[in-house]
């Protein structure tokens, strides 16, 4: 099969590999569509640890069902349509058991840790597949992991009605961000250096915009959320929150990176820095949204690609022209 395949930090391509075969409880999914995100920029680049190489990248993705191995659970058939959480946890370590996964000391991924869905198919594990409802799309399937991830952040920051939340990166995450917390209640004020993603978060219900922190006015909020993992950005929007505020650290950051808090307005303000990593028995719920119409999915997805433009898919995401970049593996036409 076709697949694109990072060989090495910095060496990308598209070309053949073998294909995939069911393991015990697993399936093989014919890949409709997959999203980039910042992670796969940082598995291209070599900024994520836990990924070797080479590796077949992807873990927003969507598809049907074309292969079902031994002793698989749950009455899945060839022929069902799914969305994958990429999530991978060995279950047995103490974060495991705690009901931590996401912490798993042997965490995994799809796509991050073996072989993904920038691919025409991908082994899974059955209960990683959740039931595609027929009028969701292959596209707005894979949207479906990133809103778990922002459906984990919300719940790891907290929101009432009524609260005046900063968020900073107006990008697909920053923008499914918003519409959690604007669902929840919140006053969403929306900052991004990209002036032209600033229309579309009005659009989607933002109270204001401004591209940059700067411009607020000294505004103090009670709760910011970083979507950018650039140190400047995550430094700007803990310096705007009240006393006794929230800061959310959503955005992915190059590991090596560091930011400079003031350790004494995190002591005398009693200010909260939480962070969120992936996915969280957060899933289902996002599908549900997603399934829904609680996310304006046609706000988010600007550009789709056939798979053998992926390295000119990740220049796109790269360059912040677009939203949501995705991959379809079967042609633009799929």
């Amino acid at each position: 099969m076709r697949a694109a395949i990072v060989d090495q930090p910095g060496s990308i391509r598209v070309g053949e590999v073998p294909d995939p075969t069911p393991g015990e409880r697993q399936v093989v999914v014919k890949v409709g569509a997959t999203g980039i995100c910042g992670t796969d920029l940082h598995i291209a680049d070599g900024h994520f640890p836990p990924t070797p190489y080479p590796i077949v990248p992807g873990h927003e993705f969507a598809g049907e069902i074309v292969e079902v191995g031994p002793d698989v659970p749950g009455g899945w058939q060839v022929g069902d349509r799914v969305a994958v959480d990429p999530s991978l946890f060995c279950g047995y370590c103490d974060p495991c058991r705690a009901g931590h996964g996401n912490l798993c000391e042997n965490w995994g991924a799809t796509g991050d840790t073996v072989d993904g869905a920038f691919a025409e198919y991908v082994a899974v594990p059955s209960a990683n597949c959740y039931r595609l409802p027929d009028h969701l799309s292959w596209q707005e399937g894979a949207l479906v992991e990133p809103v778990s991830c922002a459906v984990h952040g919300v719940r790891r920051i907290g929101v009432e009605a009524g609260e005046r939340f900063l968020v900073v990166g107006a990008g697909t995450m920053g923008l499914i961000m918003q519409q959690l917390l604007q669902r929840a209640g919140a006053r969403v004020t929306m900052v991004d250096r990209n002036t032209s993603r600033l229309p579309r978060a009005k659009d989607l219900g933002a109270h204001a915009v401004a591209g940059d922190v700067s411009e607020l006015d000294g505004e103090r909020f009670d709760a910011s959320v970083d979507c950018t993992g650039a140190a400047p950005a995550m430094e700007a929007a803990f310096d705007a929150l009240r006393r006794g505020g929230r800061f959310l650290v959503f955005g992915v950051a190059p590991a090596e990176a560091r930011i400079a808090l003031s350790p004494f307005r995190i002591y005398n303000d009693e200010i909260t820095v939480v962070g969120s990593m992936a996915v969280l028995h957060s899933y289902g719920a996002a599908l549900d949204l997603v399934a829904g119409g609680a996310i304006d999915t046609r706000a988010l997805l600007t550009d789709a690609l056939p798979l053998e433009k992926f390295p000119e898919a990740l220049d796109l995401m790269r360059s912040g022209a677009g939203l949501k970049v995705q991959v379809l593996p079967g042609g633009t036409d799929a």
